[in-house]
């Protein structure tokens, strides 16, 4: 990896800018594997990590993007769970590409998402919501999120990926306050998750009838 992408790893960086500069060196370097961005991010970047793996499941892009970053997103808040400080990936998820113009279509849709989290953001607001403890407990609503991401379900990606977005933007900026509104939001996600599914499974029972 180049200085470049290490550079992004800087705790200081927004969301934002962080996703700038990927969306650069992708275009720089014809694209960019996951491994290679969880490489250059360190030990220090994991909500980076968890903000970086569910963007893709946002985007209206052909492929499979929620099962495989959905698939990744659990694998790293189970990763959490057990107390790594660093993030392994299968190598079939590590290798998976990125080209410019999907980094691009990332950074595009993800912006104005962004832009309205970072706008409430206060730096070290109720930051006892945080720290390593709170970083644990989180493990469990990322990992339902992230399986709620996989499932194949129409429009079921939004909220789950919204409430990944606020908690990933709130621990880079250590706000408590965002972390219990992205909690929030993550039951609502949980139930809409539910009700798609519920809906799903008595419309099969009915073709089946």
């Amino acid at each position: 990896m180049t200085q470049q992408t290490a550079g992004t790893a800087s705790l200081d960086d927004t969301a934002s800018a962080r996703l700038r500069d990927l969306a650069r060196l992708a275009h720089e370097q014809d694209g960019i594997s996951v491994g290679e961005v969880l490489c250059g991010l360190g030990r220090t970047s994991m909500a980076f990590t968890i903000l970086f793996l569910a963007l893709p499941a946002l985007i209206p892009i052909p492929g499979p993007f929620g099962i495989v970053f959905g698939s990744a997103l659990a694998l790293v808040a189970a990763q959490i769970a057990l107390g790594r400080r660093t993030i392994w990936l299968p190598a079939f998820l590590s290798r998976r590409r990125l080209s410019p113009s999907v980094v691009e279509l990332i950074v595009r849709y993800s912006a104005p998402i962004l832009a309205r989290i970072e706008a409430v953001v206060r730096p070290g607001r109720l930051s006892v919501f945080t720290g390593g403890t709170m970083q644990w407990l989180l493990s469990f609503p990322i990992f339902l999120l992230a399986v709620a991401i996989a499932l194949p379900i129409p429009l079921g990606n939004y909220l789950p990926v919204f409430a990944l977005v606020a908690i990933s933007v709130a621990l880079m900026a250590r706000d408590g306050l965002l972390i219990l509104g992205a909690l929030f939001v993550s039951a609502l996600a949980f139930a809409a998750t539910a009700g798609l599914i519920q809906m799903a499974v008595t419309s099969l029972n009915a073709i089946g009838s």
